[in-house]
């Protein structure tokens, strides 16, 4: 008896964390779209939620680039992308923080320059603050 009560319980257990991991990768896949419309919108107010004080967000040539950096780089249309499209995302989570990675195909229109394509390469930090996913870190490679 002893042994089937402890079976159920490990069981429910396992099903508790499981359903919590899916409900935050969830939240973190939302917070990724929602990330990338703001990108592309150069949404101000949406791109201050969606990123921490503390946010590195590394370019695929190197530039690095904090949060205020970042935000007048896209509302500035100095960094414009006019459209982005992700695929092949996986997310880990680990407590507070989640390791995102996936491709991105996005075509850009920087001010001053011809429009381009882009295939990069993204590792994405985000961390949960105040019951909310933002982004801590980013940095892209070119693929």
């Amino acid at each position: 008896m002893k042994k089937t009560l402890l079976l159920a319980v490990f069981l429910l257990l396992g099903n508790i964390i499981a359903f919590a991991q899916g409900k935050d990768e969830k939240a973190v896949a939302d917070a990724v779209e929602k990330l990338r419309v703001a990108i592309v919108d150069a949404n101000e107010e949406a791109l201050n939620k969606l990123t921490s004080p503390m946010l590195t967000y590394g370019h695929s040539n190197g530039l690095l680039e904090d949060k205020k950096e970042f935000i007048r780089a896209l509302t500035s249309e100095e960094s414009n992308f006019t459209k982005i499209e992700l695929s092949d995302q996986t997310i880990s989570i680990s407590g507070d923080v989640a390791l995102v990675r996936h491709k991105l195909a996005g075509e850009t229109h920087n001010k001053g320059k011809d429009p381009a394509s882009v295939k990069l390469g993204i590792l994405m930090v985000m961390q949960k603050t105040k019951g909310e996913w933002v982004l801590l870190a980013r940095q892209a490679f070119k693929l």
